[in-house]
């Protein structure tokens, strides 16, 4: 009788008292970083923004977050990361659980690829516990997420679909409606997103300002320290001035944070009462309708809320072309020899001796393996991914390059040749590493198609355009593995060369210095680099998607004419272009196409205003 009873009773609960209780954790969240920082280059990749022990070398402080535990009992924990150099070493990016002050036994970051890592069991107690991660290396260990499940047999979810399903079930993920239509979305928060932007709201737009990282420059930020280059003439269109208002001057490669503008930048921005900037937001899908986009989703990096973005009109300024290549739009990817990634560095000196451990797993470099940096820092050349798939293999060929990096240094300390003193005379023994960029710099990815594809043959015979805009003054300017170094690392070299308008840049001085010979000179090909020459409008817009401009790199051009499209500095002109036009678009309710057929002439006279000028009234004039 008293069986049946039971059998009774458990047959009628709720099937909620009987559940396992599970609990996600997402490692960006915590609410105390310490010395991890938030990476998310790669959720495209592998679902998820992470948090990075990128501490150079020397583990960095506790990150810290509490938790609310429903239900006491023993947890399974799963922490989702990855061993970034596997090999026959000890794992460089090793870390470790801290739960409610007891450190817990297993050491993560030690099995290949983006996998959940089965780790302890631990009890916890109904109410409030405490998480923290303890770095165990400082070489660049990496959380995606941690689990925690009283269903011993439950093994999580390992997509790598942004934001899948089970994930947003466990996090409770809120979902923001869009709240209005806005006359320009523009996804991504470089000098050409900038450009974008403020033309747009001065000409009366209503803009959204989209940007996946804390910060607005994208190459040009403080996060990668790539200084905007291309000059900002005026004498076309005064595009020029608005670009200098966030970019006074250029700063030097790999030079001090506070020489990148970042707050300047977000000062100009949220100075303008019709742009709504969402920093740390990844656009992440997008919805399209009739050869449209109609709305874009972003995740935000560090909160657990999804916002629906609707607009009129779209630009794409991620530079990677993601936008465009979610929005289906026609484009081309070279199969290989694209240009690379670069990811800066920089050392200092200190008053007493400096150590840096053993590091088998970087690339064992001798002092013949890769030239010496002049002024104590990592230029331009440290790039590779030339033959690497762009987007598919991102976050390696990031790592590469830390490979590199860090075998250059450890050369550099440790190895007899350069050991004792550098070239002006200082010992290597008080060197330290102060500054690697983990956000990697990239040249090329994609380039989505347009109704001209500009060419290496249009610039240098100075083809005229009825629509062009834009000046371009920085040379015919692509990259290649240098062969003085390739030997170092044969099928996937990290030290690049410059390949300016046919001629070649090897062994003549230091490679730091060799750009600036050619920029401003005439390289011999019919492209004269102080007149500059104009690009057409209609690169700048997609020829299958009928609602979508582009203004960052991934515009419409061959591979070699993006070799002189590419610098920052030209393309936030490109974004001033992007956003007037866009205006006309709205005035006339037509496509990016209709401006160029039956609005030009009206289009070069709104080019033509002063950067500083608002909601102009302008006689409409007809198109020749």
């Amino acid at each position: 009788m008293l069986r049946t009873l039971l059998l009774i009773l458990l047959n009628i609960m709720s099937p909620l008292a009987l559940a396992a209780e599970s609990i996600l954790i997402e490692a960006e969240d915590f609410g105390n970083l310490g010395g991890w920082v938030v990476d998310s280059q790669f959720i495209d990749q592998m679902g998820s923004s992470y948090l990075l022990a990128h501490g150079l070398g020397k583990t960095v402080a506790n990150a810290k977050t509490s938790i609310k535990v429903h239900k006491e009992g023993p947890y399974q924990i799963w922490v989702r990361t990855k061993n970034w150099v596997p090999g026959n070493w000890e794992a460089p990016g090793r870390f470790q659980l801290i739960i409610n002050g007891t450190e817990q036994k297993t050491v993560y970051g030690t099995e290949t690829g983006w996998n959940w890592q089965k780790g302890d069991i631990v009890d916890l107690k109904q109410g409030q516990s405490v998480i923290e991660l303890k770095d165990c290396t400082g070489f660049d260990g990496r959380c995606d997420a941690i689990f925690l499940t009283t269903d011993a047999n439950l093994i999580p979810d390992n997509s790598s679909e942004p934001m899948n399903t089970w994930r947003r079930q466990l996090l409770g993920i809120k979902i923001v409606p869009a709240e209005k239509v806005y006359d320009l979305v523009v996804v991504g928060g470089g000098l050409s997103g900038m450009g974008t932007a403020l033309s747009g709201t001065r000409m009366g737009l209503n803009v959204a300002l989209i940007q996946n990282r804390p910060v607005l420059g994208g190459n040009g930020s403080s996060e990668i320290r790539v200084a905007p280059r291309g000059n900002t003439p005026d004498w076309l269109y005064p595009f020029g001035d608005l670009v200098r208002e966030f970019s006074p001057y250029s700063p030097v490669n790999a030079g001090m944070a506070e020489e990148y503008y970042d707050a300047l930048r977000e000062k100009v921005i949220r100075s303008e009462d019709c742009i709504d900037l969402f920093l740390n937001h990844h656009v992440y899908a997008v919805e399209t309708a009739n050869n449209q986009i109609a709305s874009v989703s972003a995740l935000a990096v560090r909160d657990k809320v999804i916002r629906h973005f609707k607009g009129k009109y779209f630009v794409d300024a991620t530079g990677h072309g993601t936008l465009g290549l979610k929005a289906g739009a026609a484009y081309h990817m070279e199969e290989k020899e694209r240009m690379g990634m670069s990811n800066l560095w920089k050392w200092r000196y200190k008053s007493e001796p400096q150590t840096f451990p053993d590091v088998p797993w970087t690339l064992p470099l001798t002092e013949k393996g890769f030239p010496y940096p002049e002024d104590n820092k990592g230029d331009w050349f440290w790039e590779s991914g030339f033959d690497r798939h762009p987007l598919n293999d991102l976050e390696a060929i990031r790592d590469h390059n830390l490979r590199a990096i860090y075998g250059a240094w450890n050369a550099i300390k440790n190895k007899k040749a350069y050991a004792a003193k550098d070239k002006s005379g200082k010992a290597h023994a008080a060197a330290e590493l102060e500054w690697v960029g983990y956000v990697g710099g990239t040249r090329e990815t994609l380039q989505l198609l347009g109704d001209v594809v500009l060419s290496k043959e249009d610039i240098v015979s100075n083809r005229q355009f009825r629509d062009a805009c834009v000046i371009v003054t920085w040379g015919l300017d692509l990259h290649y593995p240098h062969p003085l170094y390739q030997n170092e690392s044969p099928d996937d070299p990290f030290i690049a060369r410059s390949h300016f308008g046919g001629r070649v840049n090897d062994t003549e001085g230091p490679l730091s210095k060799q750009t600036a010979f050619y920029v401003y000179s005439k390289d011999g090909h019919g492209f004269d680099h102080n007149k500059g020459y104009a690009i057409p409008y209609r690169c700048l817009y997609s020829r299958n998607i009928e609602n979508l401009f582009m203004a960052g790199r991934n515009m419409s051009v061959t591979h070699e004419a993006l070799g002189t499209i590419r610098v920052m500095q030209t393309l936030g002109m490109a974004g001033v272009a992007v956003g007037r036009a866009a205006y006309l678009a709205k005035k006339y309710d037509t496509t990016p196409r209709g401006v160029y057929e039956h609005h030009l002439d009206e289009l070069k006279a709104v080019w033509a205003l002063p950067a500083g000028y608002r909601v102009p009234e302008i006689q409409t004039h007809t198109s020749q």
